[in-house]
């Protein structure tokens, strides 16, 4: 048998996704879709009818809109080049890979499954997601993780302001730097931020880090595939006192 060489370790993009519970040699085959010639429509009616498990890797994206949107079922998607608005939204079970950026909304309303954008995400990255995880390697831009509702995302660069605005559950963690009003009128969601934060929002507070929540943090590090030490992190949380009305602010509606 011959020694490999380099060229024989590169990764080939058809066959680099992977498929929970298969060996290789039960992984199913890859079906290819070239978005020049295959409307975004055709796609994610193709991806829908996909019995799992399956695997789709999607070339020549061109920045299109709801991309890989409504899935419900455990398959793997790998897209390569950049995304528009709404890319994987409605995710249940399916794995998607964005190779590039994407634009706004990025996994909106994602139920499950998991989301990964290898470049930068827009505005409202993960908005109103109730669970799964969305993992974005670049920077994320305003509102990441608006009304987020259970979902976990990581950032693994910095995220814009007003990012968590609303969350009412699920954990939000930032490698880099955040921008004004982190947090702003949280509910119950949980924030960790390796960086600097601008200023917080209404009712956002910096919190206690003990050892469950270093716990937790290195679980979704590890679960996105980053390498950060958990105790370089702080916590912010809701501070609670939006939850009530009170009588000395009658006059104030």
């Amino acid at each position: 048998m011959a020694p490999l060489t380099a060229s024989d370790c590169i990764p080939n993009p058809e066959t680099t996704m992977t498929t929970d519970a298969l060996s290789p040699a039960t992984a199913p085959a890859t079906t290819s879709f070239d978005l020049d010639v295959t409307t975004a429509r055709e796609l994610n009616a193709a991806l829908q009818a996909m019995e799992a498990p399956a695997r789709a890797h999607v070339t020549n994206p061109q920045g299109a809109h709801a991309l890989a949107c409504g899935l419900d079922r455990s398959i793997d998607v790998h897209i390569e080049g950049h995304v528009g608005y709404y890319a994987a939204g409605m995710n249940q079970h399916a794995r998607v890979v964005v190779e590039g950026n994407a634009g706004v909304g990025v996994a909106e309303n994602m139920m499950s499954g998991t989301v990964r954008v290898t470049g930068d995400a827009s505005q409202s990255a993960g908005a109103t997601a109730h669970g799964g995880l969305l993992v974005i390697e670049g920077n994320a831009a305003a509102r990441c993780g608006i009304s987020m509702k259970g979902v976990d995302i990581v950032v693994g660069g910095d995220v814009g302001h007003m990012s968590a605005f609303m969350g009412q559950a699920g954990r939000l963690v930032v490698l880099g730097d955040a921008g004004e009003a982190l947090g702003d009128s949280l509910y119950e969601a949980r924030i960790y931020v390796r960086g600097t934060v601008a200023s917080l929002g209404a009712d956002c507070v910096k919190k206690e880090m003990r050892s469950e929540h270093l716990a937790e943090l290195q679980e979704l590090l590890d679960a996105a595939g980053f390498d950060a030490d958990p105790t370089e992190f702080t916590r912010y949380g809701s501070a609670r006192q939006l939850y009530h009305f009170h009588v000395d602010n009658a006059t104030a509606y």
